[in-house]
């Protein structure tokens, strides 16, 4: 059976963004395909600076909104990366296989590192390898494939290459994964700075949804939304960022193509509101289902419990795997 494998970082209030991009696939497609595991990765968030208590609730925030969008416990497996210790175990035996050059290499860590800089912070060491614990979250369960965005191709192209250096090094032991990318709105753009990524950690969040956005929020951030020179709606992602954004939210959210939605309108003003009503009632499911369940932690608790205890289970054999192969002594 394929293992797929992904995860979400809770760094700040999950978009519209993630939930068009990756999680609604997860909930529609990945989570049936095989043995899927989905994960909040918060180890990950360690490596900027943080506000312990905000994370402590984001985290809880985020694998709630998971199981609000519809993923199914029944189905896959949920769990939060910090309750499975086989992801730091190995992340230390693949740093022994990867090297400085990779890691400085990694375009999020030359962005991020500048950003701490010019924040007169530091930059810590974590922020330089975590994509090596990336990795292992990939590698520790044999996935085969990571459905991601475009800015997370290149961790798995370094998981890749991992498992196929340590393989050779030490033996078959990894399978070597495949990125895997929604066809349609992989990548939503600031509603305000329609260059930029839609991300959950953007200070201004004007140009941001947010999934737990009240209705009259998200109609007035679509209503202010950035378009182009001009008044023609066209489809062109290069010269009009701003209209082709608001168009692949609509594709997304409703069906169709972009280009082609582009000539029903003759206005900017009538595609804002059709997108702004379609955003609306894509995330009211969503919020109403948050709320049912954040009145009920006891079952969201119990739910990440018993994804800790499968996806353990999953990994061990093949860290345990890792660690006889690269020469460690076993443990009595």
């Amino acid at each position: 059976m394929t293992r797929i494998f992904s995860g979400i970082k809770p760094t700040g209030h999950m978009t519209l963004g993630n939930h068009l991009g990756a999680v609604r696939r997860w909930v529609e497609t990945d989570q049936y395909l095989g043995e899927s595991l989905f994960c909040v990765v918060d180890l990950h968030s360690l490596t900027v600076e943080h506000e312990p208590a905000r994370l402590l609730r984001l985290s809880r925030q985020t694998a709630t909104l998971l199981l609000a969008a519809g993923l199914d416990p029944a189905v896959c497996t949920l769990f939060v990366q910090s309750h499975v210790d086989e992801h730091a175990r190995l992340s230390y035996v693949l740093e022994c296989t990867a090297t400085d050059g990779e890691m400085r290499r990694m375009i999020q860590y030359k962005e991020k590192s500048e950003q701490a800089r010019a924040a007169g912070e530091g930059v810590r060491l974590s922020l330089l390898t975590y994509p090596v614990l990336m990795a292992a979250d990939i590698l520790a369960y044999g996935t085969a494939e990571v459905p991601v965005g475009d800015d997370q191709t290149q961790h798995v192209e370094l998981a890749r290459d991992l498992a196929v250096r340590f393989n050779q090094r030490y033996g078959q032991t990894f399978v070597v994964p495949r990125a895997t990318k929604p066809a349609v709105a992989a990548r939503v753009m600031d509603l305000q700075e329609p260059t930029s990524k839609m991300g959950k950690t953007n200070a201004a969040t004007g140009g941001v949804v947010f999934v737990l956005d009240e209705p009259d929020v998200v109609r007035r951030k679509v209503m202010r939304a950035v378009t182009d020179s001009g008044s023609t709606v066209e489809y062109d992602p290069e010269g009009r960022p701003g209209v082709s954004n608001l168009l692949e939210v609509l594709a997304a959210c409703g069906g169709g193509e972009p280009d082609e939605l582009a000539g029903a309108y003759t206005s900017y003003g009538a595609l804002k509101r059709d997108v702004a009503e379609a955003v609306v009632e894509l995330l009211r499911p969503v919020r109403e289902r948050h709320a049912a369940l954040a009145a009920d932690p006891g079952y969201v608790d119990g739910v990440l419990r018993e994804g800790a205890a499968r996806a353990r289970a999953m990994a061990r054999p093949t860290v345990d795997a890792a660690y006889r192969a690269i020469g460690l002594l076993p443990a009595g």
